[in-house]
C-alpha cells in the first residue's frame, strides 16, 4: 500500500562513456550516482546494474589528461590502485557530475548519507514499485498501452499516447488502487526519463514544481524515451506536412566518408548537420537534398575522434576518424579530408548534441 515514510531516492544518471579495467576499451553505459557509489547498467531499462565503484576513499580527478583526443573525460580511483575513466557529453554535464560526486565522497567521510538536491519534491511511492518492470509491461505489444498517432495544434504525433491512456492503463492491471496512486507512479516514471512529453500541455505539466507531473488528460501527449517517435507539423504555407527533424536551421553541410553499419564499406556522403531538433542527415552527393539516406538523432549523444575503426582494416581508412554514438547505443563512423575539417565537425556536433532537443 501506499505509505508517507517510502520515498523513491533521486539519482544524477546519464549516458557516458566508462572504459573497461581489463580490455581497456570504451562503452556506451548509463551510470547512477547512488549514496555510496556509482552504479552503470548496459541499458536505461535494465532493472540491476552490471557493476559498482565504491565512493569511499576514492579520488576524483578533473580534468584528466590521460586520453588527448578524449574531451570533457574524468577519474575516479579507488583502492588497489584502481582507475575508472568517465567521458561526458558536454562540458557543462562533467561539471555537474564533478560536483555531486564530491559532495557524495565528502559525506562518506564525514559518515553522513548523501543525497542530491533536487528542484522538486522526493515523490513517495511504495518499496514494491519498480519502475523499469512497469517500462517493460507499459511497452508490451499485446497488453501495454497502445502508441497513436495523434493530432493536435496543427501537428502530428506519431508514436505517442495520451496522459489518461498511462492512468487507465495502471489502474485496469492492478497496478494502482485509483487514479490518485496511478499519478503519483506515472509522476516516477516521468521525472525517472522512462517517460517523454510530446507537446506544449505535456511539457508545461512536466516543468510543474509540484510532484503530480504527468497530466490525467487525453490531450497531454506522452512517448516512450526509446519509441519511434517523431512530430510532423502542417506548413504554413501549404498542407504539406513537414517532419520535425528537417524544422532545424542548417549548421554546417559538407562531404564525409562513412561506414555502412552492415558491410562495414565506406562511401562518400553529403551530411547536413540541423540544430533545434538536433539532426545529422546523410546525402548521395549525385542526388539532390529531397530524400536523405538517413539521419542521426544527435540529442545525449556523444562524439569523439578515433584513432581507428574496430571492423576496419587498417589500411582502409587513416586519419581524421570520429566517432558518434547516439544515446540508444548506436555507433557511427565517420572520416573527414583533413584533421582541421575533422576537428570543426566534431565541435559543430558537440555544440547541436548539448543545444538541441
Amino acid at each position: 500500500s501506499f505509505t508517507t515514510t517510502a520515498k523513491i531516492k533521486i539519482f544524477l544518471r546519464l549516458y557516458c562513456f566508462l572504459q573497461g579495467t581489463v580490455l581497456n576499451s570504451w562503452k556506451v553505459v548509463w551510470v547512477v550516482l547512488a549514496d555510496d557509489g556509482i552504479e552503470f547498467y548496459k541499458k536505461k531499462t535494465d532493472s540491476s546494474p552490471k557493476g559498482m565503484i565504491p565512493l569511499k576513499g576514492a579520488i576524483l580527478t578533473n580534468p584528466c589528461q590521460d586520453f588527448s583526443k578524449r574531451m570533457f573525460v574524468f577519474k575516479l580511483s579507488i583502492a588497489k590502485n584502481q582507475d575508472h575513466f568517465f567521458q561526458a557529453t558536454h562540458l557543462e554535464e562533467r561539471e555537474l557530475w564533478i560536483k555531486d560526486i564530491k559532495r557524495a565522497i565528502k559525506c562518506l567521510q564525514g559518515g553522513k548519507k548523501f543525497a542530491r538536491k533536487s528542484t522538486r519534491r522526493s515523490i513517495r511511492l511504495p518499496e514494491t514499485i519498480n519502475l523499469s518492470e512497469l517500462y517493460f509491461l507499459m511497452k508490451d505489444q499485446d497488453a501495454g498501452i497502445k502508441e497513436m498517432k495523434l493530432e493536435k495544434d496543427k501537428k502530428v504525433f506519431n508514436h505517442c499516447f495520451t496522459g489518461n491512456n498511462v492512468i487507465d492503463w495502471l489502474v485496469s492491471q492492478g497496478k494502482v488502487r485509483n487514479r490518485t496512486e496511478g499519478l503519483m507512479v506515472a509522476a516516477g516514471l516521468l521525472n525517472e526519463g522512462f517517460l517523454q512529453p510530446a507537446g506544449e500541455l505535456s511539457q508545461a505539466g512536466a516543468e510543474n514544481s509540484s510532484d503530480l507531473t504527468l497530466l490525467d488528460q487525453p490531450d497531454a501527449f506522452y512517448y516512450f524515451a526509446d519509441s519511434g517517435f517523431y512530430c510532423e507539423g502542417y506548413s504554413s504555407d501549404d498542407d504539406v506536412i513537414v517532419k520535425e527533424e528537417f524544422r532545424g536551421a542548417k549548421v554546417k553541410q559538407g562531404c564525409l566518408l562513412k561506414q555502412g553499419h552492415l558491410r562495414k564499406n565506406w562511401k562518400v556522403r553529403n551530411f547536413i548537420l540541423r540544430d533545434d531538433p538536433a539532426y545529422l542527415h546523410y546525402y548521395d552527393p549525385t542526388k539532390g537534398e529531397e530524400d536523405p539516406l538517413g539521419s542521426i538523432h544527435l540529442h545525449g549523444s556523444v562524439v569523439t575522434a578515433v584513432d581507428y575503426v574496430p571492423d576496419a582494416k587498417r589500411h582502409d581508412v587513416e586519419g581524421n576518424l570520429f566517432e558518434i554514438i547516439t544515446s540508444d547505443e548506436i555507433h557511427y563512423y565517420l572520416q573527414a579530408a583533413t584533421a582541421e575539417e575533422c576537428n570543426e565537425w566534431i565541435k559543430a556536433i558537440q555544440a547541436v548534441a548539448k543545444s538541441g532537443k
